[in-house]
């Protein structure tokens, strides 16, 4: 006879990463589990820490560009902007009007590339396998070949400067922006009759990870995951920028805050994107590409400090910035939305199955440059 004691069931520890395809970089969790069933969930970061807020404080302002390229590295304009707009804060500089759209523009093309790469890999993380990341990268292929035509490379571009950017935009990048856009359409509308209302889809993502409006704002989320709760805080409107406040456009909102609703948000953003970059065409005005300020990167702020923030493709990202007077900073810190986002997963796991584990985790779209930094 089977006594009760042999019969009782213990959690187990299901160690998931830092190598782990569905981990989206070198990252971490540790699941409790009781048969299938999630318990708890401890995330672990700090394999890819590279020092970056440190380095900054022995590189000019010229060279820390090329550093914030390499946070976020799916968003690298988006990241270029806070910073120079911090410094340009301190400065007190005030950016020519042309080059303030081709940074718009630029952005938002970026915020539609990172976007790309996310259906592609939720996608797969759900398990459809290849035709997402085919679809997802036959768009963000033709958005990197014309940061390319821009900057010189499709991804590291270092592009913006304090007071501007680094060139005009070439002959024909108009018209061929315009082109661009017009499959662009195309293509987003591909992307949604793909998945979006799938039924095994539906069946992964609806009230799989659902945090609402109010946890979500406790835990610091911000960008496409907050959004996706109902909360409409979108820091181009909120606090604009550049000249954002020009646009006309809409904010894509949830209402249940789970992973189908983080995933529609991203969908809708691109379509929105799409109108800001037509509309920024349209008004971009001539004139100067950069403002006066001192070559080869030596900026030199004033004593002081200021925080600058934007709308990155994840969601709030800030730069606090210290200067003592010198053409390197005396500190910065950085604010980035992939590692507060990542402060409500384990809120949004546990109760889920182990399968759903990877579908909340791919519904974050977090980057590991910019959450180790």
């Amino acid at each position: 006879m089977v006594a009760e004691a042999d019969l009782q069931t213990v959690d187990m520890l299901l160690n998931m990463g830092p190598q782990h395809p569905s981990t989206h970089g070198v990252f971490r969790i540790v699941l409790t589990i009781d048969g299938e069933r999630i318990v708890d969930a401890e995330p672990h970061i700090g394999y890819l820490h590279r020092g970056t807020e440190k380095l900054c404080e022995r590189e000019n302002y010229r060279q820390i560009i090329t550093l914030f390229d390499r946070l976020d590295y799916v968003a690298n304009f988006n990241n270029e902007l806070v910073f120079v707009m911090a410094a340009e804060k301190l400065m007190g500089l005030e950016v020519p009007e042309r080059a303030q759209f081709i940074r718009v523009i630029l952005a938002e093309l970026n915020r539609i590339s990172s976007h790309m790469l996310f259906y592609g890999a939720f996608g797969t993380d759900i398990g459809v396998l290849a035709t997402p990341f085919m679809y997802g990268f036959r768009e963000r292929e033709r958005i990197q070949q014309l940061f390319e035509a821009v900057t010189g490379a499709r991804m590291m571009h270092s592009y913006f400067r304090v007071g501007g950017v680094a060139d005009d935009l070439p002959d024909g990048f108009t018209a061929h922006t315009r082109a661009l856009l017009d499959e662009l359409k195309r293509g987003v509308q591909e992307c949604d009759r793909l998945l979006t209302y799938n039924e095994i889809f539906l069946e992964r993502t609806v009230n799989v990870g659902a945090i609402t409006g109010e946890e979500a704002i406790d835990f610091g989320v911000s960008g496409p995951v907050l959004r996706a709760s109902g909360v409409p805080m979108d820091v181009r409107v909120a606090e604009p920028y550049l000249v954002y406040d020009r646009f006309d456009y809409e904010i894509p909102l949830g209402k249940n805050g789970d992973c189908w609703d983080r995933f529609w948000v991203r969908i809708e953003e691109m379509r929105q994107s799409i109108a800001i970059v037509e509309q920024a065409l349209a008004m971009m005005p001539e004139g100067p590409f950069q403002a006066p300020v001192a070559k080869f990167g030596f900026v030199r702020p004033p004593r002081g400090d200021t925080y600058a923030r934007a709308e990155n493709p994840r969601g709030d990202f800030g730069v606090y910035l210290v200067s003592q007077g010198e053409n390197t900073p005396y500190r910065v810190k950085i604010r980035g939305p992939s590692f507060c986002n990542l402060m409500a997963l384990k809120r949004m796991t546990v109760g889920h199955y182990i399968a759903d584990a990877v579908v909340i985790l791919g519904s974050l779209d977090i980057v590991l440059g910019e959450v180790d930094r």
